[in-house]
């Protein structure tokens, strides 16, 4: 008598998981670390300026007056670039049971949102990107972090240099004596290893062994002769660079905030686009540094 079994039945219940991972990276580091700016127009304007150099200040007794040469402020201008992401879900899909999200749509808008936040950190410091005026068929672009940074030093003679301590150092006094204060070294993951190796250099310590079984090895904050530096990893960032940042001189500018709008109706479903846009200020384009060149 042959044995029925599983393989022979029908209607067996399935049985899937209420939960869906998914371990792709939403953090925005940069974005997160500065404030937002409200502005008005898609064209923002605002200056800076600096103080003459120190001099041998001295005059002979009883001498006239005589007025030196005043310098102007300097206008910087940015410009707002749009994001947009559309997607469509049907009428059937949102309908439909589901396991892992109650409504397609809002597991869908959940989606869209990080993602777009991830292409702001991209526009602000994934790339090295000029701004760009636009027109009627050329789409706006906003400059990238790279195009409002004055300051920079070049990791080596080569086209491509690992990070080091000494270019860290010389980029850090040359920050210092700009006269800015950056507190925030944001590099790749790959570099932070490197970090975390400066303190295997003569003369210092570490102890490995604090009877907690724990071995830490990594460096949270550097504190260099030109001030600390909070380290902080950046999945996003161009890989070529290092960025010396005071976040306070920064602003992610807000012409339009993300938000999302139902789109007329064409088809047997829902069409959303989620729109923003947005712009990137550096209050001081001297106040802080970058390295280049990195490999």
């Amino acid at each position: 008598m042959a044995v029925f079994g599983s393989y022979n039945q029908v209607g067996i219940a399935e049985d899937v998981s209420d939960i869906i991972t998914n371990i792709t990276p939403t953090d925005t580091p940069f974005t997160t670390l500065i404030k937002s700016e409200k502005v008005h127009n898609r064209t923002y304007e605002y200056m800076e300026d600096t103080l003459a150099a120190g001099a041998d200040n001295k005059a002979v007794e009883g001498a006239a007056f005589s007025a030196g040469t005043q310098s102007p402020t300097t206008l910087r201008s940015g410009t707002t670039q749009i994001l947009t992401k559309v997607f469509e879900v049907s009428s059937t899909a949102d309908a439909v049971k589901t396991y892992g999200r109650a409504k397609e749509t809002s597991y869908q808008l959940g989606k869209v949102l990080k993602e777009i936040k991830k292409d702001l950190e991209f526009a602000y410091v994934g790339q090295d990107n000029a701004a760009v005026t636009g027109d009627s068929s050329t789409a706006r672009e906003m400059a990238s972090a790279t195009q409002l940074i004055t300051n920079s030093t070049d990791a080596g003679s080569n086209s491509t240099d690992a990070l080091t301590e000494a270019k860290f150092l010389v980029a850090a006094q040359a920050a210092y004596d700009a006269g800015s204060e950056p507190n925030i070294l944001m590099v790749k993951p790959a570099d932070s290893l490197i970090v975390a190796a400066m303190t295997g250099a003569s003369g210092r310590y570490r102890n490995f062994n604090d009877n907690t079984k724990t071995l830490v090895n990594v460096v949270d904050l550097y504190v260099s002769p030109f001030g600390e530096y909070k380290i902080v990893l950046n999945r996003h960032q161009l890989s070529t660079h290092a960025f010396l940042i005071d976040p306070a001189m920064w602003r992610s500018i807000v012409l339009r905030p993300f938000s999302r709008t139902l789109l007329g109706k064409t088809s047997d479903g829902d069409t959303h686009a989620v729109v923003g846009e947005y712009g990137l200020k550096h209050m001081n384009f001297g106040a802080d540094h970058m390295i280049t060149g990195l490999s």
